[in-house]
């Protein structure tokens, strides 16, 4: 009996899956934080302002965390 499991994905495929969702004419800002490393992301309409996901181990996580407080915009 074979089993399929799912690999995780790498950092680079998540994010890549993440801003597939984004609309291509939304603004993506990604900063580092301080001395810790750690990530913020805002994800927004041109023209809006969006709120901004904070101390996220990785750019993936900053900006999919950013997209979902966000995406409501698109409605």
């Amino acid at each position: 009996m074979g089993h399929n499991y799912a690999k995780p994905l790498t950092p680079e495929q998540k994010l890549a899956r993440v801003l597939t969702r984004v609309p291509a004419d939304w603004v993506v800002s990604i900063e580092r934080e301080g001395k810790a490393g750690l990530w913020k992301a805002s994800v927004h309409p041109v023209g809006g302002v969006g709120e901004w996901a904070t101390d996220a181990a990785d750019i993936s996580s900053a900006v999919e965390e950013a997209w979902r407080l966000n995406r409501s915009s698109l409605a």
